[in-house]
């Protein structure tokens, strides 16, 4: 019988072995693993035997997590990480070298922004792109083009890239293919499904949910021929070769570069991920209503929801996604201070974290992206009034509620 993904994630543990019966995986927190002979030990080191040999590099806890993503995201595995932010440097500093070139969306989140901008300076050239359309993607390829990077819908803005289309071309030219699909899940979406060689999620957000975790990770879709991969070092050219890509991640981006996830999280980060469907469901209902309603109110110039019929990629997203996700984000017109508008709100919380069971709202031109500067800020989009929306799982007419009330003391 083929079970829904929701009921497969809330058994996983007790069905995958959880010790003495437990229905959920308890906390493992030794730092280091003994073994009965130096033999063991050494066939353990080398791969030839599995097993765990220092916390840094995983232990069962981070492993029983990583197993639920493989299960989520229908991936052959996963490795976690401390943050998303350290899966995304742990898998290209692993993946890629000095005089390799990437393509990347110009609509990014604005610290893997940060990271590509000084990717760029460790020798390995970028190029940011209008992802929107896969023609922009084709453009910016060249020889030494190793790795294509984009957001399933990008924060703040919600452009949701031509996944399909971009997977397509990926495979064509051999490329590995990386989404981060952080804003959508494998509750509203599977990168799979377009071709994603690579996904990565930060674990802090949706997947967690209740805001008191960090953890990020990257799972293998098991479409990627790294056989045919000029980077892959010979040390993890073992066993099958669908394999060597999240070795070498695991030991290149993990083990050396210490980004580990710690076990305390990973527990939190796996029994949050037990409502994730419920929790999406109820946030994504939530956001489609008060997208429409500020849409409709006279000082808002500009909403911007892949839910909304006005959004340029609304009927690719339709045909992507489950549901459009629960950020949006929002332009007043001239003359309206957003910081007046996010200190009229009683209920949101002025917040820089997303993906919460809480609604968080901030002002992202003077803070998130602050630090880009005017020009970059631009070319993405981001205007100085925006305000961006991570909606949460409140009642919806409590929502509601407080945006009214803010917008009757802005029209005074």
């Amino acid at each position: 019988m083929t079970r829904d993904i929701s009921t497969r994630i809330l058994h996983a543990d007790r069905l995958g072995g959880a010790e003495h019966g437990a229905s959920l995986k308890p906390l493992h927190i030794a730092t280091g693993y003994g073994y009965a002979t130096a033999e063991e030990l050494a066939a353990v080191f080398q791969g030839d035997k599995s097993g765990y040999v220092y916390g840094r590099q995983g232990n069962p806890t981070t492993a029983a997590l990583e197993a639920k993503i493989s299960m989520m995201e229908d991936a052959v595995g996963t490795v976690s990480f401390a943050t998303g932010m350290a899966a995304i440097c742990g898998a290209m500093l692993a993946l890629l070298k000095k005089g390799d070139h990437v393509v990347a969306s110009r609509f990014l989140f604005g610290n893997t922004a940060s990271w590509l901008n000084t990717l760029s300076q460790l020798g390995c050239e970028v190029s940011l792109v209008d992802a929107t359309e896969s023609r922009h993607v084709a453009d910016a390829l060249r020889p030494q083009t190793r790795m294509v990077f984009v957001e399933t819908i990008a924060n703040p803005r919600t452009q949701v890239a031509d996944l399909d289309a971009i997977g397509k071309l990926c495979a064509e030219r051999g490329l590995v293919y990386v989404v981060d699909s952080t804003l959508t899940t494998p509750a509203l979406f599977q990168p799979k499904a377009v071709g994603a060689s690579l996904v990565v999620h930060s674990l802090s957000k949706l997947i967690c949910g209740h805001g008191n975790a960090l953890g990020g990770s990257v799972s293998d879709t098991g479409l990627f021929d790294w056989s045919n991969y000029a980077n892959m070092l010979p040390a993890y050219r073992k066993g099958a070769p669908s394999g060597w890509g999240l070795l070498q991640i695991r030991k290149k981006g993990l083990r050396d570069m210490g980004g580990t996830l710690s076990s305390e999280h990973a527990h939190r980060i796996a029994a949050g991920a037990e409502t994730l469907g419920l929790r999406v469901e109820r946030a994504c209902a939530n956001t489609q209503a008060l997208a429409q309603w500020l849409e409709a109110q006279p000082l808002v110039a500009k909403v911007h929801y892949p839910g909304l019929a006005s959004h340029p990629q609304h009927e690719r997203s339709l045909r992507l996604f489950k549901g459009c996700g629960s950020l949006m984000s929002f332009e007043m017109v001239p003359g309206i201070d957003p910081f007046d508008v996010l200190n009229a709100l009683q209920l949101v919380i002025k917040s820089s974290h997303l993906g919460d069971n809480r609604t968080l709202a901030l002002p992202a031109a003077r803070t998130i992206f602050w630090e880009m500067g005017e020009e970059q800020r631009k070319s993405m989009g981001i205007a100085d009034s925006l305000i961006r929306v991570s909606v949460g799982i409140e009642a919806v007419d409590d929502l509601l509620a407080d945006f009214e009330q803010a917008f009757a003391g802005l029209r005074k």
